[in-house]
Order: C-alpha cells, then structure tokens, then sequence
C-alpha cells in the first residue's frame, strides 16, 4: 500500500512541475477573437513548437518562426473599435512574450540592411491606444520587406482595408510570408545580420463582412481578398496591388498553412477557391489602383478612373491610366 501511495504522490509531483515549468502555456487559441476563423498552423504555446510558436496578444495572433527570427502569420480582427487618432509610437523592440531562454529579435538587426522593418499588422490599424499601437512595433510583428512593397503597393492595400472599415465592414485578415531570398535597396539578401530570414513572398487574406455581421454569417459569397507579393524592389515598384491577386487555395497550396479552419467545411472550399474581382465585386468602396503625378488614382464602381484634389473632389482622367492589370 506504501508503495502504491509513494508512486501516486510522485505522479502528481511530476504534473505540478510539469505543468510551473516556465515558458509553457498551455495553448488557447479559441479564445482569441483574432482567431475566429481558424489557426492556419495548428500553432501552439509550447516552447517545443520552434517554428510554430503561437502568441496571443489583446491586439492580435501570430505563429513565430524562431528559426527564421519573423512570424509565419500574424492574424487580426479590423473594426471600428481599433481606429482611432493615436499617433505612431515607432517603439521597435524585441519581444520579451517570446520563451525567456530564446534568442530576441532586435530593431538594429535590420539596421543598414536594404529592408524595412515591415509590419504585418500595420501601425494604422491599431490607433485607439498608445498600448494598442505600440504592441505593432514589436519585432515578431515584423518581417524584412522590400522598402518599394512596403511603402507602395503593401500600404495602398492596407489604406483599402481601413476604408473598407470606414464605410461599415468588419475585417478578418491574415498576412505572413513565405520562403527564402528577398530584394531591397541593396540587392538581393537571404539573411539579414545571420539572424533573420528574408522572405521570398508576403501574403494578405482579408475576409470582409458588414459591420453588423458575425462570423456565423460567413457563406460562400463573403468577400473575400488574397494577394501573394514578390518580396523583391524591382518587380512591385511602381505596381497595384490588385497585380497580386490570387486565391487561398494557391496561397494553401505554397505554404502548408490551412485558412478558415473553423468555418463549415462546404463554406471554407468556397472562400478559398474564390478569386477577388475588383470590377464586380459586392463591396461599395472605389478600389485605389496606381499613381498618376504622385495622386493615388481610383477606380470607381462605374469603371472611371479619378484622383482626390487637396478639397476632396473627385477628377477624373484617361481610364487607361489605371493600369491594374
């Protein structure tokens, strides 16, 4: 009897320490509304999980890739709520969420590199509180992005989410990247300071539902945007981001990850076999498209093509220069 109660008391001594052991948490990716569509790659809060680490943050969720020093994938709900008129904090830092005894990204990594610190979960989209913005400065938040993708075509997508916002819709939105071999200002680059890898591609789901709607409500005629970008200055200058269209069955298909995992199983195969077309698509916002003497140029619901004057109004130009093929 001895025996038998010795051995009971050391099991549960084992699942106490197992359980103190610090670092681990156990996961809980339901309850993070950033993640109401699904966990693309099964990550976990467990310090064995490398490369498919999960961070659940009050703003948003990502994967982190210790090996590659950058996320997978950062997931995050876009509503009203979010937006607001706090300035940019431009606080980079490492992130000390991350298991104590790993190695931290830091902002000097990138430094001199070629590369901006490319947020995947824009600064913009986090302007209610000094805490809410600042939580995008932090590098796992970050990947090595061409500076013509970052500060062109990746930022005029990321203005048509949060107008999209500003005329009543919801969001749900997941952007990573993928791949080895990326081009900045300086060339081309695999690794940057032999810490952080450099993405050959950065991808972008957006899920658009009405302001009012649920995920419940998700059906196979949900809007839905995906875009797949070259990471490399020479290919995206100068292009739309409507040039990158593709759909999350390609997206699926080049990174392994599952999108829309908690939808039904008949609504999730739509979504992802879906393909955005900006010429018909239900949602009532006029698409920016390039640039014509330094103006963004739109391209309205009836198929002109026009500018925003410094008063607002709308000029209109040759339909050919709203190239967005």
């Amino acid at each position: 009897m001895n025996l038998f109660r010795s051995l009971a008391v050391l099991a549960l001594v084992a699942v106490v320490v197992s359980s103190c052991a610090p670092g681990y948490t156990p996961a809980t990716t339901n309850q993070s509304p950033h993640l109401a569509l699904g966990n693309p790659s099964n990550a976990q809060t467990n310090p064995s999980s490398y490369d498919n680490y999960l961070l659940n943050k009050p703003q948003f969720s990502l994967s982190y890739n210790r090996s590659k020093g950058h996320a997978n994938w950062v997931a995050w709900e876009l509503s009203p709520k979010w937006l607001g008129t706090i300035d940019r904090q431009n606080d980079f830092r490492p992130d000390e969420a991350l298991p104590q005894d790993w190695p931290k990204i830091k902002p000097s990594d990138y430094s001199s590199s070629g590369f901006d610190r490319g947020h995947l979960c824009p600064s913009a989209d986090r302007t209610n509180s000094i805490p809410s913005n600042s939580s995008t400065f932090l590098m796992t938040n970050m990947i090595p992005q061409a500076p013509d993708l970052n500060r062109e075509a990746w930022e005029h997508l990321e203005q048509f989410s949060r107008e999209l916002v500003e005329k009543g819709y919801k969001l749900y939105i997941t952007a990573g990247a993928y791949g080895t071999g990326g081009e900045g200002s300086k060339g081309t680059a695999t690794k940057l300071d032999d810490v952080v890898n450099v993405p050959a591609r950065v991808y972008k789901i957006i899920v658009v539902l009405p302001g009012n709607a649920s995920v419940n409500e998700i059906n196979s005629t949900t809007p839905v945007i995906a875009v797949d970008f070259p990471n490399k200055n020479s290919t995206v200058k100068n292009t739309s981001w409507i040039r990158y269209i593709t759909t999350v069955s390609e997206l699926e298909r080049k990174t392994g990850m599952d999108f829309f995992s908690n939808l039904p199983s008949s609504t999730q195969s739509a979504l992802q076999n879906a393909r955005f077309d900006y010429r018909s698509t239900s949602i009532n916002v006029d698409t920016k498209c390039s640039v014509y003497n330094g103006n963004a140029l739109y391209i309205g619901k009836s198929g002109g093509c026009y500018y925003l004057t410094a008063s607002g109004k709308k000029t209109y130009v040759d339909r050919d220069l709203c190239d967005c093929k």
